[in-house]
């Protein structure tokens, strides 16, 4: 379940809270925020179980995988099968304390997280999948709390959809020659030596997704303050991932959480602090 990594869980949390506090226009009911918040740790710990079942074969090959507990022999395929059961019955039990149209909007949920690790065979964008279901939970939140989804919720989605495909190709650079010497598929590979463009592309474009969404809130300039903030960070991991050495690539990579914790912050002022 990797919870000695935790970044997953930060870089699913924090878009997260950004919909949960949108769509409330303040702070979420303590009931929704739990549900929410103990959804995002049990479907990262799932969607690892379920990754590292399908690489299990190919995460030997690779240096930074090499030890994983499938791969390493210390867990077995049934086990991990098993485990992967037990966590998605856990958050469907969750789901269930929500309306009816949350519930069926978790079906989505379940399907992108189990679809994703299996992509990675079939197709170069995979960390598109990703995106999808790392923002699934801002339309189920806009859900669970507003029983309907407005037009800024697909905005902010769209925002992290960019954002993710941006950090995980970060993420896949650090993997880009053992992938390319087992067949796995990465935006890394596809976008080739033009990567570091289409990051900051991506992360361009998930700016102004979420300045288009803030300003149909009418939320105050701290909010764009913090896509300021957001936007030196970016650019600091430009400057990181220039050389496109393994460490440098994934200490952007990494650097990531303090973006996403940048904009709820700054969320939290906007909606909090009258100028």
């Amino acid at each position: 379940m990797r919870a000695d990594k935790p970044i997953g869980i930060y870089l699913l949390l924090w878009p997260t809270v950004w919909g949960l506090l949108l769509a409330a226009k303040g702070l979420p009911s303590w009931h929704i925020s739990a549900v929410f918040v103990a959804g995002v740790i049990i479907m990262r710990s799932a969607g690892c179980v379920i990754n590292d079942y399908a690489d299990r074969h190919v995460d030997g090959a690779v240096e930074r995988t090499k030890d994983r507990p499938l791969a390493s022999g210390q867990v077995s395929a049934q086990e991990a099968i098993h485990l992967f059961i037990a966590l998605v019955l856990f958050a469907f039990v969750l789901v269930l304390t929500l309306n009816w149209q949350t519930i069926a909007l978790s079906v989505g949920a379940l399907l992108l997280a189990s679809i994703y690790p299996f992509m990675k065979r079939y197709t170069h964008l995979p960390q598109v999948v990703l995106g999808a279901a790392f923002a699934w939970s801002i339309p189920m939140a806009a859900m669970a709390i507003n029983e309907t989804i407005e037009p800024w919720v697909w905005w902010v989605y769209a925002a992290n959809v960019c954002w993710t495909v941006a950090y995980d190709t970060q993420y896949a650079m650090v993997d880009r020659d053992d992938d390319l010497k087992i067949g796995i598929k990465s935006t890394a590979i596809l976008f080739a030596h033009r990567e570091l463009k289409m990051i900051c592309l991506l992360q361009g474009i998930s700016i102004v997704c979420l300045a288009i969404a803030f300003d149909q809130l009418q939320l105050n300039m701290l909010s764009y303050l913090g896509l300021c903030v957001a936007a030196v960070l970016f650019t600091l991991q430009y400057a990181k991932t220039r050389k496109r050495t393994k460490a440098r690539c994934f200490q952007a990579f990494l650097n990531n959480h303090w973006v996403g914790l940048v904009i709820a912050v700054s969320i939290v002022a906007s909606l909090f602090i009258k100028i």
